[in-house]
């Protein structure tokens, strides 16, 4: 796909080792990754902006709101943050997006699509500027996809967590993840990025026995019970599509002396999953840059309004937090729900 010639000014983060934790947009719109959230137009007007993201009940999504409401607040735009009840609720979603596109409220709209192919669908002939932000949309309508590169990020935390249970003392390195919602684009990149960067890493990614949990922690508790009845040896990784997922299998595994140098893999970074690193109930967690996302988001979307060409594609960093750096990141959070 062809990217567009930029005229908006909005520093991409760069991908972050895995030993590195820059990344989100602090309030005064920052990176830490050296990039700067707030360089593009601030000249907001009178803008109206529909945020609606995959649910507004999760940690993760919070940031991402957090980012949206602060580039609004910075910049004097109206910015509207609202979400489905769950990463399952479906209708709720398509409902809300047919709402704002039918009510002549908003100037732009900004969606994390749960089903991107149905979304595609009730956004076809849209006029209003319409983004992606977290996972893309397959349409013409939407002018750029605002996030994280799913599929090299996952890979990134592949390679980290091979090498981890190298240092732990397997010999034998097989991984398994438990998935999130089977279908969703954003959870096939993950699936896809994991494979890669632990089969790259001399590790042995078991697709086979690949395990669906909705991207909730109950039922990866079940995936990670079948997992252990089936592998009563140990397996070296089980990588999880959220932290949610990895935080519930670690403790679905507690006391079971085959798992106990088992890595858990989460994806988000967020607070929950830092503080189970800490206390040892996660072993590390590919880092999102969820609050970065929702500002560059509502940047995007203001740019857009006013008449400037936007990338296809704008990067909002990632990287890999590990007990090592787990405090550094656990300070940038701080930082972002004030």
């Amino acid at each position: 796909m062809k990217m567009k010639k930029r005229l908006l000014s909005i520093a991409l983060a760069g991908v972050m080792t895995a030993g590195c934790l820059t990344g989100c947009g602090s309030s005064g719109g920052d990176t830490a990754a050296g990039g700067d959230s707030g360089s593009g137009s601030s000249s907001g007007g009178d803008y109206k902006i529909s945020v609606i993201l995959k649910t507004t009940s999760a940690e993760y999504w919070q940031y991402v709101k957090a980012g949206a409401e602060a580039y609004g607040e910075e910049n004097g735009v109206s910015i509207e943050v609202k979400g489905p009840t769950s990463e399952t609720a479906y209708d709720e979603q398509q409902n809300m997006i047919e709402t704002d596109l039918n009510s002549g409220a908003y100037d732009a709209l900004v969606i994390a699509p749960l089903q991107g192919d149905q979304i595609a669908t009730l956004i076809k002939g849209t006029e209003m500027p319409i983004l992606a932000v977290d996972t893309n949309i397959d349409a013409p309508e939407v002018l750029s996809f605002i996030g994280t590169g799913n599929e090299e990020a996952a890979a990134l935390g592949g390679k980290t967590a091979v090498e981890a249970a190298k240092e732990a003392g397997w010999e034998e390195i097989k991984a398994i993840e438990i998935c999130g919602v089977q279908g969703d684009s954003t959870n096939t990149a993950r699936y896809e990025g994991y494979k890669k960067g632990i089969n790259e890493a001399g590790g042995e990614f078991l697709e086979s026995e690949t395990q669906y949990a909705d991207a909730v922690a109950d039922k990866a508790v079940t995936c990670m019970e079948a997992i252990m009845q089936t592998h009563p040896e140990g397996v070296a990784i089980i990588c999880a599509n959220n932290d949610d997922m990895a935080m519930a299998a670690a403790r679905a595994a507690k006391g079971n002396k085959a798992y106990e140098n088992t890595i858990f893999l989460g994806f988000n970074g967020d607070r929950a999953a830092c503080e189970a690193i800490l206390a040892g109930n996660e072993t590390m967690s590919v880092v999102q840059d969820a609050y970065g996302m929702g500002y560059k988001a509502a940047e995007a979307a203001v740019a857009a309004l006013n008449g400037e060409e936007l990338d296809e594609f704008i990067d909002s960093g990632t990287g890999v937090v590990t007990k090592e750096n787990v405090q550094e990141r656990l300070d940038e959070l701080d930082k972002y729900l004030k």
